[in-house]
């Protein structure tokens, strides 16, 4: 029988094979670790979980799947936003000019000045694009309505075409209210009646009469006496006035105009013109 003796305890050891996980890009690797652990306890086994890691891309994609299908939204804008933020913020097609053309009218002239609390319609016009097609049916009884439509109304365009325009009314000659002014109007008003007469014979009658005075009156001659005062610039008296009246003036005796032309036509009618009174008349 041996001696007993001292002895080395023996040295148990077991080896053990972990896993660590190595990601490159979206997907996970599981790689096998091994390595001398102490052999303390039983190791409990660990189930390692892969999750799925989502790019960025899918997410931005998903993003603007969800921003189309919620339709037009209402945004107000608060400080510091811009049109290219908003329309980047929401992913809009066409970018800030798309927006900028979807709320011109309530944006203005200009897209760079936009003021916080305005509103501003996200997506109003994609929707309008989605819009189906017309049929086929649909749109042939549309252009056989459009074709009467144009066929009823071609004779309106030409009947129109063929009415002349009237010519434009001449502005209305406006004369000096003085004693050049009240001769002129009156040669106008003669002409349209044909009664002759020239501005230098009513001129040189005027100042003999009246003196250019359109309130002469004369109480003392034999007009005077029987009650017919000879008045006005050429010295009318009022039964001669009411005979030789020229349509369009007026019925004042002392109106200026009225009673030159009033004379002219009495001179007219005795004399052949007022240009061959060279005297009390």
């Amino acid at each position: 029988m041996p001696a007993k003796g001292k002895h080395r305890r023996p040295n148990y050891r077991s080896r053990t094979r972990g896993f660590i996980v190595a990601t490159t890009g979206g997907a996970a690797f599981a790689l096998p670790l091994v390595g001398a652990t102490t052999a303390q306890a039983a190791p409990v086994a660990q189930s390692v979980v892969a999750e799925k890691v989502v790019a960025p891309a899918a997410v931005a994609s998903a993003a603007q799947v969800v921003a189309k299908k919620a339709g037009p939204v209402t945004y107000s804008v608060v400080a510091g936003d811009s049109l290219y933020k908003i329309a980047v913020d929401h992913s809009l097609d066409g970018g800030w000019k798309q927006l900028y053309k979807d709320n011109r009218k309530a944006v203005g002239d200009d897209p760079a000045l936009i003021r916080p609390g305005l509103k501003l319609t996200i997506g109003a016009k994609a929707e309008a694009k989605e819009k189906p097609a017309p049929k086929k049916a649909d749109r042939a009884a549309e252009t056989d309505r459009a074709d009467r439509s144009e066929r009823k109304s071609a004779p309106a365009v030409k009947a129109a075409a063929a009415t002349p325009k009237k010519a434009a009314a001449p502005n209305p000659v406006e004369y000096a209210n003085n004693l050049d002014g009240w001769i002129k109007e009156s040669l106008a008003v003669m002409a349209q009646h044909g009664i002759p007469g020239t501005y230098d014979g009513i001129h040189r009658n005027i100042m003999r009469e009246s003196s250019g005075n359109p309130l002469a009156i004369n109480n003392w001659d034999i007009n005077a006496i029987n009650g017919t005062p000879s008045k006005g610039l050429l010295q009318v008296i009022q039964p001669t006035f009411d005979a030789y009246h020229v349509p369009g003036t007026s019925y004042d005796l002392y109106d200026p105009v009225a009673n030159i032309t009033a004379a002219c036509n009495y001179a007219a009618d005795r004399y052949g013109s007022i240009d061959n009174v060279n005297g009390p008349y």
